[in-house]
């Protein structure tokens, strides 16, 4: 059974209606009933009791997802909300390494006393805890300076406000912020391959991947940099699309766009 999107953001969200000033679509897009006047959804078709949300020119109709639209409204909120999760993990991290910056003496002689008390373990095991890889890890970390991890809060801070300002901007579907997210995303894609060349994990990939999809995605759907004519082209886009979508709520084929031929060389 599909799931018929468009109906369903109506029922959460409400039906659109709009009365456009071209008469022959006008009168298809209204009818009177007994109980009132109804108005033809441009989002769902179904019509909807009560005046129009707005009127004018059919092509300054609003923008309502529906369709490709809707589902592509969908995958940036999305990337919205992977983006401002990771955000709040970073926060999380960042606070972590603020605490640990102001008790570093308690928790190495903490640590210390938890490794001895693992020996035993590790003696059974044939595991030398003194010389494993991860324990030096732990124990270069005493070490740093209070104020170089006060930098590295600091730093995780400021990463942390560029996802969560991304990912709340991709939830309202803004401009300014699918560029953002493109060169944020694309800024750190070095360090991630990077990672992977010092270890293969599933979650790196994973990471890589969709990061990889997510700036793809954005470039040439929202015609980002120039790409695919660019700005210019993406509002024509837009404003073909207000009136295709009332064209369409009003039962009629819309006209298809004109396509531009490139010109051909002739050979003398």
């Amino acid at each position: 059974m599909s799931i018929d999107w468009d109906r369903r953001r109506c029922s959460r969200k409400g039906h659109i209606t709009y009365a456009p000033d071209e008469p022959r679509l006008r009168e298809k897009l209204h009818a009177t009933t007994a109980v009132g006047t109804v108005w033809r959804c441009l989002r769902c078709g179904d019509f909807a009791l009560g005046e129009p949300h707005g009127s004018g020119p059919a092509d300054r109709a609003p923008g309502v997802p529906r369709g490709r639209a809707l589902r592509d409204l969908f995958v940036l909120r999305f990337l919205g909300v992977e983006r401002i999760a990771r955000g709040l993990l970073i926060v999380v991290a960042a606070y972590a390494v603020w605490r640990f910056s102001n008790s570093q003496n308690a928790v190495r002689e903490l640590f210390e006393a938890d490794l001895t008390a693992f020996e035993p373990v590790a003696d059974h095991w044939h595991y030398d805890l003194d010389h494993s890889p991860i324990v030096d890890t732990i124990r270069k970390t005493f070490d740093y300076k209070r104020s170089t991890l006060h930098l590295v809060a600091v730093g995780l801070l400021g990463y942390a406000a560029i996802e969560i300002i991304e990912g709340f901007g991709l939830w309202r579907a803004k401009r300014w912020a699918e560029y953002l997210t493109v060169v944020a995303t694309a800024a750190f894609l070095p360090v991630e391959v990077y990672e992977l060349t010092e270890k293969i994990s599933y979650l790196k990939i994973g990471t890589l991947v969709l990061n990889i999809l997510a700036v793809l995605y954005i470039l040439l759907s929202k015609r980002l940099f120039g790409l695919r004519g660019g700005r210019e082209a993406f509002e024509a886009e837009r404003r073909s699309a207000s009136l295709v979508e009332v064209e369409e709520a009003a039962g009629e084929k819309p006209e298809p766009l004109p396509v531009r031929r490139r010109p051909t060389a002739t050979i003398g």
